[in-house]
């Protein structure tokens, strides 16, 4: 079982940047492909990024290609999210899970979701 907590939240000026972590316990993290997910108010939960199990592939939504990084470090038990240049519409609550088969933009094919973590992009 895996269970996950997403840290690094805040609220920051639109342009600003913003490192997100999600920390897992189990020792079988290094094991599954992840992904970072939000939910803005109102509007249902959106595929960010993931990344594979080793972190050699990644895969990003076209909304934040070139401003956001998912990396990750088995050694730590931790998944990130670095986002940069940071826009009004990024405003949501950002949620990491991991991926259990399936699609990766997909959130059906993702469990273990943490709690999530609350970005706001002020003007």
């Amino acid at each position: 079982q895996v269970q996950l907590v997403e840290s690094g939240g805040g609220l920051v000026q639109a342009g600003g940047s913003l490192r997100l972590s999600c920390a897992a316990s189990g020792r079988t993290f290094s094991t599954y492909d992840m992904g970072w997910f939000r939910q803005a108010p109102g509007k249902g939960r959106e595929f960010v990024a993931a990344i594979s199990w080793s972190g050699s592939s990644t895969y990003y939504v076209d909304s934040v290609k070139g401003r956001f990084a998912i990396s990750r470090d088995n050694a730590k038990n931790t998944m990130y999210l670095q986002m940069n240049s940071l826009k009004l519409e990024d405003t949501a609550v950002y949620y990491c899970a991991v991926n259990i088969g399936g699609r990766w933009r997909e959130s059906r094919n993702y469990a273990h979701w943490g709690q999530g973590t609350q970005v706001t992009v002020s003007s």
